[in-house]
């Protein structure tokens, strides 16, 4: 991948004020190349009807990539993952660690003709919980908050309004009257499934789904019972669980990944520590007079280093990190 060239063309691209996209090919895959970056700090922005990919060649990691919804209904998450791998090394480059997921996305479509539910019919550990209607008519039902979203929705009205994935109606076989039982899962609580990669969450996504269908939040028929949790199991549920069940496990409840929980933790120093690194970046600036110039972060953390180095004392360094690393092994993670 020639960085410089793909920065020249993004360039040309910037100054034009009609075309804002080009194609390009990059490897084993044609991609548009946009001319902007992404809010993710990431310079480049490549897409194509398989993949969203942000990267960078000094960002960590380098690449940020979504499977885009078509290509995961036609051809599956594994299939779209080696077709990553395959392109990645058309370009001459190599995993230099596993991929992290961020996010997954699960849904499952059903023919709803009438909706025999509302909002009270449904039992959920989420503490958020909304519906949308429009003209008098509920289209969206929605529970949780950013870990673990759920929702329930029409699917048929959402593509009208909105995505326009008018693909789907092939799909099915008929344009109207589909509802979307749709989870949305974000790292934390992946980590605590021991889903990390695209391998781990293929092996381990049924146990993932079955807390979320069977204790996250569960469609009921309501009945005169105070006791919400003895209420039916709604037919569509039921089928819900039918289909989880089928799902690929290994019967985990939870896990205790040591490993994640140390990277969390890792993760947080590092957004402490690069806020004092712009404060001490600021106080240079101010120390030197030089308000209005550009500061350089490797500047800041060598400053940073030097303050540090004048108070370090190699005799308790090493009592220091053993009693640390005593006060986590035997403390809360």
């Amino acid at each position: 991948m020639d960085f410089l060239d793909l920065a020249a063309q993004k360039e040309g691209l910037a100054r034009q004020t009609k075309a804002k996209q080009k194609a390009i090919q990059l490897g084993s895959e044609e991609f548009m190349l946009a001319s902007h970056g992404t809010g993710s700090g990431y310079p480049y922005l490549i897409e194509n009807e398989v993949f969203s990919i942000q990267f960078g060649e000094f960002n960590q990691p380098n690449f940020f990539v979504k499977f885009r919804s078509f290509a995961l209904w036609h051809y599956g998450a594994k299939a779209l993952h080696d077709r990553f791998m395959a392109w990645a090394e058309s370009i001459g480059m190599a995993p230099s660690q596993p991929e992290r997921l961020s996010r997954i996305d699960y849904a499952f479509d059903y023919y709803l003709p009438e909706i025999d539910f509302n909002a009270d019919s449904f039992i959920s550990t989420a503490e958020k919980d909304n519906q949308y209607r429009k003209n008098g008519k509920v289209q969206n039902f929605k529970f949780g908050t950013d870990d673990i979203g759920m929702r329930l929705y029409n699917k048929v009205d959402e593509i009208n309004e909105k995505s326009q994935k008018t693909w789907f109606f092939d799909l099915w076989g008929i344009d109207h009257d589909v509802w979307r039982a749709e989870f949305q899962v974000r790292k934390g609580i992946l980590r605590q499934f021991g889903i990390t990669s695209v391998g781990s969450l293929l092996e381990r996504q049924g146990d993932l789904m079955r807390f979320l269908v069977k204790e996250h939040t569960t469609l009921r028929i309501q009945s005169s019972d105070t006791n919400r949790s003895r209420w039916s199991m709604h037919p569509l549920w039921l089928d819900l669980i039918e289909r989880v069940n089928e799902m690929q496990g290994l019967g985990v409840a939870r896990e205790l990944n040591e490993l994640a929980l140390l990277e969390e933790r890792l993760t947080r120093i590092s957004i402490s520590v690069l806020g004092y690194v712009k404060r001490v970046a600021a106080i240079d600036a101010i120390y030197k007079g030089a308000e209005n110039e550009k500061s350089y972060i490797d500047e800041a953390f060598t400053n940073l280093q030097n303050r540090i180095m004048e108070i370090y004392d190699p005799l308790s360094w090493q009592m220091d990190v053993n009693k640390r690393i005593k006060e986590m092994k035997l403390g809360e993670w």
